[in-house]
C-alpha cells in the first residue's frame, strides 16, 4: 500500500489501471480497447553505483499482443531544472530494453509546475537540439473536478485522483464528499483501498482534515493516518484492560480479598508501569491496598 504523498500521485495508476482510459481520453492519446496494463520494475540503472528510478513503470498491450507501449509514471512537486536529462534517460533506456515506444506521463499537483513540465525539453548545445522530451502531463487544469456522487461512483479511481490533484483547490471538499458519498454503497476492499490512498495522498492539506471527518475508521498499519491511530489507541486499551485483569487474576488466585474501590482503581489505571508495579507487588502482599505502595 502507499506511504507517502509523493507515491500515491503515480501508485493509484499500478493498483487500479482502470484509471488509464478517462486519464488518456483527457491527454488525448489513444489507448487500445482491452489492452492489458502489466506493472514492470521501475529500475532503470545500468551500472549499480548510479542509480536512477522511475516512480512507476506500466507496459500497456493490445488485445492482439502486439508490443503495444511503455508508459513512465512520475510525480512532480515542484520544478527541476535536472528532471529533463533524467527524463531523456528513462525514455531511451525503456525503449532500448522492452524494444517498444515509450510515454512519459508527469502527475503535478499545482498549475505552476504542470505549465514547466510540458515542456518541451530540449537537449543539445546552444542552436541545435539533439533530443526533446515531450511529456504528458495531468494536473489541476485539466484533471476534471468530480461533485457528482453518481458519477463519483462510476469511476472510483478518477474521482480519487481529482480529489489528490485539486488537494488545494475551493473544489476539493465537494470531490470528497462526493467519493465518502459513493464509497459508502462500494464493496469492503475499494473502501479500505481509498480511505487510506485518500489520507495519505492528500498530503499536509486543509483537505486531509475533511477526509478525516468524512470517512469511517478502519485500521491500515504501518501509515501513520487517523485510521491507524483510533485502532493504536484501542490496541493501548486492550493492552492496559488485560495488564488490570492480570494484577487482580493474581490476588484472587492468592485468596486475597478485593473491595469494589480496589478493582475500580486497578481496571481504570492507564499506566503499563504502574500496572507492572502492581502485578509484581499482588505476589507478595498480604492486602489488595498494599500493592497502592508500589508504583501509585
Amino acid at each position: 500500500m502507499v506511504t507517502s504523498h509523493h507515491e500515491a500521485a503515480h501508485r493509484i495508476f499500478q493498483d487500479r489501471p482502470e484509471l488509464l482510459a478517462p486519464v488518456f481520453r483527457i491527454l488525448d492519446v489513444p489507448l487500445p480497447e482491452k489492452a492489458s496494463v502489466e506493472v514492470l520494475s521501475a529500475d532503470a540503472t545500468e551500472i549499480r553505483p548510479l542509480e536512477r528510478r522511475v516512480d512507476s513503470v506500466l507496459r500497456i498491450k493490445p488485445p492482439d499482443n502486439s508490443s503495444g507501449f511503455i508508459l513512465a509514471i512520475e510525480a512532480q512537486g515542484r520544478r527541476d531544472p535536472d528532471k529533463s536529462v533524467s527524463w531523456a534517460y528513462y525514455l531511451s533506456f525503456l525503449k532500448a530494453k522492452y524494444a517498444c515506444p515509450a510515454l512519459l506521463l508527469v502527475v503535478c499537483h499545482d498549475k505552476a509546475t504542470a505549465d514547466w513540465a510540458a515542456g518541451p525539453f530540449r537537449l543539445g548545445p546552444e542552436g541545435w537540439t539533439a533530443l526533446s522530451v515531450h511529456p504528458l502531463v495531468l494536473g489541476p487544469e485539466n484533471v476534471p473536478v468530480i461533485t457528482s456522487p453518481d458519477r463519483a461512483a462510476r469511476n472510483l479511481a478518477l474521482t480519487a485522483f481529482s480529489a489528490m490533484t485539486h488537494a488545494r483547490e475551493q473544489e476539493a471538499p465537494a470531490i470528497l464528499e462526493a467519493l465518502a458519498s459513493a464509497l459508502a454503497s462500494a464493496d469492503p476492499e475499494s473502501n479500505a483501498y481509498y480511505s487510506e490512498l485518500l489520507e495519505i495522498g492528500l498530503g499536509n492539506t486543509p483537505a486531509r482534515e475533511i477526509w478525516r471527518k468524512l470517512m469511517p475508521r478502519t485500521f491500515f498499519p504501518g501509515r501513520g493516518t487517523l485510521i491507524e491511530e483510533t485502532w493504536l489507541e484501542g490496541e493501548a486499551e486492550g493492552r492496559l484492560k488485560q495488564s488490570a485483569l492480570s494484577v487482580l487474576r493474581v490476588l484472587e488466585s492468592r485468596d486475597i480479598p478485593v473491595s469494589p474501590a480496589v478493582r475500580e482503581r486497578i481496571m481504570t489505571c492507564a499506566y503499563m508501569d504502574t500496572l507492572g508495579y502492581w502485578l509484581e507487588a499482588a505476589v507478595t502482599v498480604s492486602t489488595a491496598e498494599e500493592i497502592f505502595v508500589h508504583g501509585g
